[in-house]
């Protein structure tokens, strides 16, 4: 089974290349921000919490995300692999799956950590809620403090990987077809 952790900060392009890996390679495609979106659209409890922490840019306690993720495996049991993207996003996090996996006998084969800019992203984000509609893409500070979250909390899980043989660092700049093929080129190695 091919599992991928798809990393990178708060507009790195991950949704969108999370697509273009699923298409290329077959695997489902878990994203926790789609997830908790979801909830929050149909006004769950689970998605009231959530839209709290998102709509302050921070993010969504750990059992809140892990049980959801829990569910996501035991419903998919004959996937050929998962991509999953925007989890785990802390050390303790990655860690969590890692005993989830372990108790379905199958590792993380990856870590693809899209590498940007952050004007690019700040750009992007913003480009993305007029379009979008996301009240967390539309304000710069909230993107900023996202971005910060990332750097402090997130960015750590790369140390965590990367003793292990598995982190792969991305140019996310370009076109998304640039970076599809750098995905593929690494991907294929595995």
């Amino acid at each position: 089974m091919l599992n991928l952790v798809l990393f990178g900060p708060p507009g790195a392009g991950k949704g969108t290349q999370a697509e273009f890996l699923i298409n290329s390679f077959g695997l489902n495609h878990l994203s926790t921000g789609d997830l908790l979106r979801s909830e929050i659209a149909t006004g769950t409890e689970l998605g009231l919490e959530a839209k709290s922490y998102m709509d302050k840019g921070e993010l969504v306690p750990d059992e809140v995300v892990i049980g959801m993720i829990k569910s996501k495996l035991a419903s998919n049991k004959d996937a050929k692999g998962f991509i999953f993207d925007g989890f785990p996003r802390t050390v303790e996090q990655a860690k969590a799956l890692d005993k989830l996996l372990k108790e379905n006998d199958t590792p993380i084969s990856g870590m693809l950590s899209l590498e940007v800019e952050k004007q690019e992203l700040i750009n992007r984000l913003l480009s993305r809620g007029k379009v979008s509609g996301r009240a967390d893409d539309q304000d710069q500070s909230v993107i900023e403090t996202r971005i910060n979250v990332y750097n402090k909390k997130t960015l750590p899980l790369i140390e965590y990987y990367k003793p292990q043989g598995k982190h792969f660092g991305i140019n996310g700049m370009g076109t998304i077809e640039e970076i599809a093929g750098r995905l593929k080129e690494v991907v294929g190695k595995f």
